[in-house]
């Protein structure tokens, strides 16, 4: 464990002059996900404490005035002078980017966050930040405007021996021009995920905006989890039956490298949920470790299989989706040095990771069940099932796999295809019904603008074993239409037609069962075309409202409502409710659903992957109770109506 912490060890790259001029660098955006990841950052440095052995609670608040503080019991950001800058430590690391104590070996073994990008971006995008540090038995503030330091470092005797840091950030509006109001649950989801990414920690999280929240007291919540990612797995599959009670944990470490696992499979799950994690970062597009946990599994469930004559000589491996089925895993590995790779930087790519985690889970796994046949017995039935499962589908997933995406005459008839083969710069309508279809044939843009309308509803794959999946007319059209390669495969973005999936249906409750059940589809089937975002729902108008010769859309009761109290109040206004898209005619169609110019999108995104994948098993899976217990529980307060549980 590294114990020098001092001014010595922060090390200074470069000046903080561009992070004001280009943000989405540092940051990814401007827009809610950029706004959060201030808090994310501020939070990283704590949890950094924590995994260093320094800090055990903590505190996160969103305040009255919009401004939030993220307080921690770790050593406390260093204030001595630093030999390079002359500055203190701490006004070094505000003001300085790439200053931290995560770059040599001195200060921290392992780091999440931006490696020192972290707080002295938040610095800048801020229109102030105070900053109080508690070390050696003083008290020390500083206050920085828009990244500038304001005034001298205050420093005051403090008589307890308190250590820690206390950071205070306002968003600067003139950055962040969407707003810079905090969601409660966004930052929520991320702050359980941490507490349960390492074990012991508690953080407290606050919400003060009382006229927000239209409330008297404040809401706080304690996310603490002695149990880590175990109690991860257990809060996962709450609500779904588990194939062997105790969940399997491997911990271990080697050449600095620190691996956990947690596994449970599930009796009534028929695809994998995995989730990894490098230094407390997810990483959707997986990695080096993900690699190495999905290999051992395969490997040491068929040996043990061979092991215990549930396979013979002759019968072919159990292949990777078949041990995985109804898996619940997660994986977090802490590596000194990582390297990311991906657009996002959401890729582990450390090549010995992936060994190491082969080696560690092997000998673990294979120990634990040798000394538990029963829970093997249960693994490699359910894993046999699959297999057989697969085999009798195999005739229909090869008939899928034969239509292969670049020869249009295979795809599917009622395809109207754009006539761009670019990708990138194509996009897919799915629609309910040959009415909409037929508006929206109509009223696209050919060049880049497919449509597919679906008959009825697509199955709900949540509780569809594969052999049903593909037997499905409407979902061989999904697949073939979009290029997607078969369920437990790899995602391919490159056979991907279009970049852009557009979910188009009608604003009624029918229309809202055929989004879930293809959002469904599409979280379970490929979910990795979700986590990268290629994935929409469009946002047609609710209402025409005419006025004398003027017409306006409205895509809520409240427009609507704004709108007509807008007018005199003689006017003469007449309300249309559009109750499918078969009633617009396609100019509307185009013109407020359509055209990239006007229209509103709304991106498919999974914040908290944990809380998404309980969701979909609550509401789309084959136990009526969790249910019906979500929707007393929720309904009351969301104003749910005509819901078929």
């Amino acid at each position: 464990m590294t114990t020098n912490y001092d001014a010595e060890q922060i090390q200074v790259l470069e000046g903080l002059e561009a992070v004001r001029k280009r943000p989405g660098m540092y940051i990814g955006s401007t827009g809610p996900r950029g706004l959060h990841h201030l808090v994310y950052e501020v939070v990283d440095n704590s949890v950094d404490e924590a995994l260093a052995g320094y800090c055990k609670h903590i505190q996160v608040t969103l305040n009255a005035d919009g401004s939030v503080t993220v307080t921690d019991d770790g050593r406390g950001i260093p204030t001595g002078i630093h030999p390079r800058t002359g500055k203190s430590a701490l006004e070094t690391v505000l003001t300085i980017l790439h200053a931290g104590g995560k770059f040599g070996q001195g200060g921290y073994k392992v780091s999440g966050g931006l490696h020192g990008v972290g707080i002295s971006v938040v610095n800048a995008l801020s229109e102030w930040v105070e900053v109080t540090v508690w070390r050696d038995k003083k008290v020390h503030k500083m206050r920085f405007e828009r990244g500038l330091t304001k005034g001298e470092m205050d420093i005051q005797p403090y008589k307890e021996n308190r250590t820690g840091t206390s950071v205070t950030f306002m968003p600067d509006i003139a950055i962040f021009t969407t707003g810079i109001e905090f969601d409660y649950n966004t930052l929520a989801g991320r702050l359980r995920e941490l507490a349960y990414l390492n074990a012991g920690v508690e953080i407290t999280f606050t919400d003060n905006r009382l006229e927000l929240l239209k409330s008297d007291e404040p809401r706080v919540e304690t996310y603490h989890y002695a149990g880590g990612i175990r109690e991860y797995v257990e809060y996962m599959n709450h609500e779904k039956q588990p194939l062997h009670e105790e969940i399997i944990y491997v911990q271990g470490e080697r050449n600095n490298v620190e691996v956990e696992v947690a596994l449970q499979w599930c009796v009534d799950a028929y695809s994998d949920n995995l989730l990894g994690f490098a230094n407390n970062i997810r990483t959707v597009d997986g990695g080096t470790h993900l690699e190495g946990l999905k290999a051992v599994l395969t490997r040491t469930m068929n040996a043990i299989a061979r092991k215990r004559n549930k396979l013979k000589e002759s019968d072919s491996n159990l292949a990777g989706e078949n041990v995985r089925e109804g898996l619940t895993a997660v994986i977090s590995v802490k590596v000194p040095d990582p390297e990311f790779e991906g657009q996002t930087k959401t890729k582990l790519g450390n090549t010995e990771v992936r060994g190491i985690v082969d080696t560690l889970v092997g000998e673990a796994l294979s120990e634990y069940l040798d000394f538990r046949p029963n829970v093997a017995d249960a693994i490699l039935e359910k894993a046999i099932q699959a297999f057989n499962a697969a085999e009798a589908a195999r005739r229909a997933r090869e008939l899928v796999r034969r239509k292969s995406v670049l020869e249009s005459s295979t795809l599917p008839g009622k395809l109207a295809d754009c006539s761009s083969r670019d990708p990138g710069e194509s996009e897919i309508f799915i629609v309910e019904g040959d009415s909409a279809g037929g508006s929206a044939k109509q009223g696209r843009d050919r060049r880049f603008q497919a449509i597919l309308p679906l008959r009825g509803k697509i199955l709900n794959i949540e509780k569809t074993d594969d052999a049903k999946i593909y037997k499905n007319t409407e979902i061989q059209a999904l697949i073939t239409a979009l290029g997607l390669g078969i369920k437990g495969e790899e995602f391919d973005a490159s056979q991907l037609r279009y970049h852009r999936i557009i979910i188009m249906t009608d604003a009624d409750v029918d229309g809202a069962h055929i989004r879930t059940l293809l959002l469904t589809f599409f979280y379970r089937y490929q979910r990795s075309m979700v986590d990268q975002g290629y994935v929409y729902i469009a946002c047609p108008p609710l209402y025409k409202i005419e006025r004398g010769r003027n017409h306006y859309y409205c895509y809520s009761d409240r427009e609507r409502d704004q709108l007509i109290a807008s007018f005199p109040e003689n006017a003469k206004v007449e309300t249309q409710r559009f109750k499918g898209l078969g009633e617009m005619m396609p100019q509307q169609l185009w013109d407020t659903t359509m055209n990239p110019d006007s229209r509103t999108l709304k991106r498919v995104e999974i914040e908290d992957a944990a809380e998404a994948d309980r969701i979909f098993t609550v509401l789309m899976g084959d136990r009526v109770a969790p249910r019906r217990e979500f929707i007393e529980t929720y309904g009351p307060k969301l104003n749910l109506t005509d819901l078929d549980i």
